[in-house]
């Protein structure tokens, strides 16, 4: 798996995104549909229409980045959002990218220092 600055927002696109969209298409993407900034160092994931292959955006220092996978079985959960937009955290994504649904769960408070 790649390493995510986790300060960093993770954003799932929840609409079907054609994957023979690179570089320049998914930037645009990101710019007209999601209306954000590409270039700012979040990330942001695109799911196929059949939920079998996804890519992730990001831009470093040096470049915009593309990581691509595709499954031989099973899809990727999305679900549809209104926003046509979902925030995910590097769990989240994690948990995405691996198959895993999480139906219930509770988050209990923790410290958080200064």
């Amino acid at each position: 798996m790649i390493g995510f600055d986790h300060q960093a927002r993770i954003w799932l696109c929840t609409e079907p995104t054609d994957m023979r969209k690179s570089f320049n298409g998914l930037s645009a993407l990101v710019r007209n549909q999601l209306k954000h900034n590409p270039l700012n160092g979040q990330y942001f994931v695109f799911v196929n229409r059949r939920k079998t292959q996804m890519k992730v955006l990001y831009f470093t220092p040096t470049g915009y980045c593309l990581w691509a996978k595709r499954l031989e079985q099973g899809q990727f959960r999305v679900q549809p959002t209104s926003k046509g937009q979902k925030l995910l955290t590097p769990a989240g994504l994690q948990l995405l990218i691996d198959g895993i649904e999480v139906q219930k769960y509770r988050q209990f408070k923790r410290f958080k220092g200064a």
